[in-house]
């Protein structure tokens, strides 16, 4: 089925030629959109779901009455700079060719604001922020959301989750009433789908399943490793298959410089990637990873939302990510738009629960691997009846924290 077949019309039609044909999920959802319905869609990672979003509403934008100062059309929130400047792109992308020159602000932290209002005197037709840096904006009397006709949450599960929650609502209750409300995620659980259905109208809902393929393209291990021998074993792992790209999740903002740093002793080619680095810090590193410059990237979560490298090769959980949902954002950074990939999950006597149940929400059943020389000595503690955990005393974060530290110093 052809772009031509959506109901798009010729400008957008030509901007999407070089696209072979839509995928499952903007095949879908472009019609609904068009329609000006509201719409909560689910598609993995990769899969084209940006483009799903903004080839509609840069066609509604067209067909809106345009004015001077111009009124903000389309507000897209994200949770990430990088996602940002990746959705910038696209409608930069896709406005090529249209009879009318559209107005693209994208508004994040970590940068000075000032330059940002700039840019929105005189208005805009499309905006892309990161709650926090659009609420300053607001504050500031740079923007004005009372005349927004659609609302765009992209990774709509993070933004609904309770780190943007009190953002989240305060912005809603800025928006007028009537409009159109997009939702997009990889994942979706049901706590927060409950959340969305209270802002969402008569949604259309959208699950786009991974087909076949997909699932194919990513390669899944399970690597059983003491938790002192990971640093190790991932400049093991890095030597052997000599992959000229890789991404290595952590969980915490000090792993992510402590790793790095290591590798770097080793002669690796790694820096950090988290949210207390500087936007111009964050800007040099992703560019730097995309061209190949940079070997191996050391990301938390949350900073790796909107990072697409083509062709990425391998995904390294070295800490295994909180949730289900978290692990399938993860290794969808790999295997992407036809392409393979590896998804290794390091996985410790400490969180070999952790993984089990990670893998009964995903259905999965992931082979545990012993690498040699790399043979774990402690032993995963029993579960507990129910819950996939252990009960009794738990040490505290802090102690964990110290812990954790000691042995990678034992182990540098």
């Amino acid at each position: 089925m052809p772009f031509s077949s959506l109901g798009l019309v010729a400008p957008l039609v030509r901007a999407a030629s070089h696209h072979s044909a839509p995928t499952p999920v903007q095949t879908a959802a472009i019609p609904v959109i068009l329609d000006g319905r509201d719409v909560l869609t689910t598609a993995q990672t990769g899969t084209g779901k940006t483009t799903a979003f903004v080839l509609p509403l840069l066609q509604r934008w067209l067909s809106a009455p345009h004015e001077k100062p111009r009124k903000l059309h389309t507000l897209i929130l994200v949770p990430t700079r990088e996602l940002a400047a990746q959705v910038r792109d696209v409608i930069q992308e896709f406005s090529l060719h249209l009879p009318e020159k559209i107005k693209t602000v994208s508004a994040v932290g970590g940068v000075s604001i000032n330059p940002q209002m700039m840019a929105l005197r005189g208005g805009a037709d499309f905006v892309v922020a990161t709650p926090g840096r659009l609420l300053d904006l607001i504050d500031h009397n740079a923007l004005k959301l009372d005349g927004v006709s659609a609302l765009v949450l992209d990774e709509a599960d993070r933004m609904l989750d309770l780190g943007f929650a009190d953002e989240l609502n305060r912005i809603l209750s800025l928006l007028p009433k009537r409009r159109q409300n997009l939702l997009f995620s990889a994942t979706f659980p049901p706590a927060l789908e409950s959340i969305a259905l209270d802002f969402l109208h008569d949604p259309t809902r959208i699950d786009i399943e991974p087909t076949p393929v997909d699932e194919a393209a990513i390669t899944q291990r399970a690597i059983r490793v003491d938790t002192d021998k990971r640093t190790p074993l991932l400049r093991h792992l890095l030597a052997t298959h000599e992959w000229k790209q890789v991404l290595v999740f952590v969980a915490r903002q000090y792993t992510a410089d402590h790793v790095a740093d290591k590798l770097r002793r080793s002669k690796v080619n790694a820096l950090s990637f988290h949210g207390d680095l500087s936007q111009g810090a964050r800007t040099d590193t992703l560019r730097d990873f995309k061209d190949g410059k940079l070997q191996v990237l050391v990301a938390t979560d949350l900073a790796a939302r909107g990072i697409d490298v083509v062709q990425l090769p391998a995904v390294v959980n070295y800490e295994l990510p909180r949730s289900p949902n978290d692990y399938t954002h993860r290794i969808g950074r790999t295997g992407r738009a036809g392409e393979t990939g590896t998804a290794i999950s390091f996985v410790t006597a400490e969180t070999h629960n952790h993984f089990c149940v990670i893998e009964k929400r995903l259905d999965l059943t992931i082979a545990r691997e012993e690498i040699p020389g790399f043979e774990p000595t402690d032993q995963a503690p029993p579960p507990s009846p129910g819950t996939g955990g252990i009960k009794g005393h738990r040490k505290s974060k802090k102690d964990k924290l110290r812990e954790a530290a000691a042995r990678e110093k034992r182990n540098s």
